[in-house]
């Protein structure tokens, strides 16, 4: 360690790009150190530089000025010799989906020089702290996202390194599979010394690091330990409810608030993080609402949130097409617009989904969670029409799925996990390829383009190209262009996966909205706070539901008397625990 308390250490870095609008800082004057033999976390929302600072310690980048050390090298002037240290796993990490877990590890046994003779011993080692033995023949590209990750992790560390940088490994991976990561981190550095560098988009996953770096704009905000975050954090939480409105209701009047910093449900109340000496002021400007408060329990995702500079919630009125759309659904609203019965889909002779049964309410926001490879996307796919099932029905909308196909997804919008509008065509002109694709013309593709424009903030993207564009704009617009024919049903695949907390905040905001207007949604997310903004949901093991109800039903059962208010993780993960110990 040549003496030195740290691994890395960065003196006023800068690295900018060059953009259509100039010069754009990704990391600007960044000055800060890493310790040896502990978890760093990177802490940024999107465009906050995490991607880029990982790049640059691990010689991708050159900095436009300052100075980078690692591990005693310049990752300039050493870039091989630092390689050999250093262990880097990119978001999209370069595993080959038609090789075997196996073939994947050799290969890059190779690419490593790793010697023959000390191959069968590390593959041995790699696998056992995996999990993955009894995995060694399968695809890479059959096995599920968490195990894909683990296999990208053990590939990484084939090579033995001191240093470890992981760029958002945990994004689109189930709770489990997360916590599982998290094991072999953690054991990787108590076990071996390794110096970890991570990045994540999950805030409560800063409670499990040594030491938290948040970045904003490529700028350093504050860098301490949790405790210290805690100490210092600029926000309360209150629990609140109204006796005059719903729940639903109060968030969307209290969510522009400026005092506001982030919002989420728990149980029958709102969970509101506000600035520190706003309590006063929130309650008395809002006390037409009817809000009764009692405080609630500071968690570490709060202290993060409390340090960044707060981005306006935008106070949202309903036009008039808005209104009577919504007076003309909520004549149906009793109506069970969705209806699955006894589902079955195989593949060969692998039964992914296992004859389910559960129906939809118009205007319900419905929440499909499971680990991967639960067979969510698979239920989720035949549900949009996009995969016929193997056996039993499926009705959207009053339309049979298998004898009007074409009927049922007229009355559809989907939101794929992946971004997949036209990359190299401009924000307006996606808007109006779909537009015309959903047969609008007129008068009425031009107030539909303008509402969903307005509706999702995209004034100032509209020009841009739709790859180039941030993630949360990105996310915004393929909603936009999946509502623009007013669907009954919108489909949402992990809409918030990668998302930073603000950008899920506004997300979370305008879906409410958009069930009030009797639109239903059915929603997969692994981010299973999210599950509380559900008005009912399943959880799905194995092909089969394990448990459907609102949120509060299915918490109910896990109430012990040493957890008396779970989460919605907790059940989940005591469920998950309970079937694969069944199976």
């Amino acid at each position: 360690m040549d003496g030195k308390s740290y691994c890395v250490r960065l003196s006023n870095v800068s690295k900018s790009f060059q953009t259509a609008r100039g010069k754009l800082f990704a990391i600007k004057e960044l000055s800060s150190t890493i310790g040896y033999g502990i978890i760093t976390g990177v802490v940024g929302p999107d465009g906050s530089g995490k991607s880029t600072l990982l790049r640059l310690l691990s010689g991708m980048y050159v900095p436009d000025s300052g100075q980078i050390e690692v591990l005693g090298l310049s990752p300039i002037e050493h870039k091989e010799a630092l390689s050999a240290q250093l262990g880097y796993m990119p978001q999209n990490f370069g595993l080959y989906e038609d090789l075997t877990v196996e073939e994947n590890l050799r290969l890059h046994a190779d690419l490593y020089c790793l010697p023959k003779n000390e191959r069968e011993k590390r593959f041995r080692e790699l696998l056992a702290m995996s999990g993955l033995s009894q995995f060694m023949k399968r695809l890479a590209g059959s096995l599920s996202g968490g195990m894909k990750q683990k296999l990208a992790l053990s590939s990484v560390l084939l090579s033995s390194p001191k240093l470890l940088l992981l760029d958002e490994p945990t994004v689109g991976v189930d709770p489990l599979s997360r916590r599982e990561l998290w094991k072999i981190l953690f054991d990787l550095v108590k076990d071996r010394g390794l110096s970890v560098l991570i990045s994540t988009s999950y805030l409560e996953e800063a409670r499990y690091c040594h030491d938290i770096l948040l970045l904003d704009k490529g700028e350093k905000l504050v860098q301490g330990s949790p405790s210290y975050l805690e100490e210092n954090a600029k926000g309360i939480v209150l629990l609140i409810h109204s006796e005059k409105m719903d729940s639903k209701e109060l968030l969307l009047n209290v969510s522009s608030d400026p005092s506001v910093i982030d919002h989420s449900f728990e149980g029958k109340y709102i969970r509101i993080l506000l600035q520190k000496d706003k309590k006063d002021t929130f309650l008395k400007e809002n006390e037409k609402f009817g809000i009764v408060a009692i405080p609630g329990e500071r968690k570490i995702a709060d202290c993060v949130l409390s340090f960044y500079p707060q981005k306006q919630q935008p106070a949202l009125s309903s036009s008039k097409e808005e209104v009577a759309l919504k007076e003309k659904r909520k004549e149906r609203s009793l109506e069970k617009i969705i209806v699955v019965e006894k589902l079955s889909r195989f593949f060969g002779k692998f039964e992914a989904v296992k004859k389910i049964s559960f129906s939809v309410n118009l205007g319900e926001i419905f929440g499909i969670l499971g680990p991967n490879g639960a067979g969510k996307s698979t239920t989720f796919r035949m549900l949009c029409g996009l995969l016929p099932p193997s056996e039993g029905k499926v009705s959207v909308s009053g339309f049979d799925l298998r004898t009007s196909p074409a009927s049922a997804r007229s009355r559809i919008g989907y939101v794929s996990q992946k971004f997949s509008l036209y990359t190299n065509l401009s924000v307006y002109q996606n808007l109006l390829f779909f537009s015309r694709a959903y047969d609008l013309s007129g008068e009425k593709q031009k107030r539909r383009i303008a509402s969903v424009i307005e509706e999702y903030e995209l004034g100032s993207v509209l020009d841009m190209d739709a790859g180039r564009i941030p993630l949360g704009f990105q996310k915004r617009l393929a909603i936009a262009c999946a509502t623009l024919h007013d669907p009954d049903i919108l489909f949402l695949d992990e809409p918030t996966s990668g998302m930073d907390p603000q950008s899920r905040r506004e997300f979370w905001i305008r879906m409410i909205r958009l069930s009030r207007r009797h639109t239903t949604l059915l929603i997969t997310t692994h981010y299973l706070e999210e599950a509380e903004y559900c008005d009912r949901l399943v959880i799905i093991s194995r092909g089969k539901i394990l448990i459907e109800g609102s949120p509060q039903e299915i918490k109910k059962p896990f109430q012990t008397e040493d957890n008396p208010t779970p989460t919605i993780e907790d059940a989940f993960i005591g469920l998950i625990e309970k079937s694969r110990e069944e199976n």
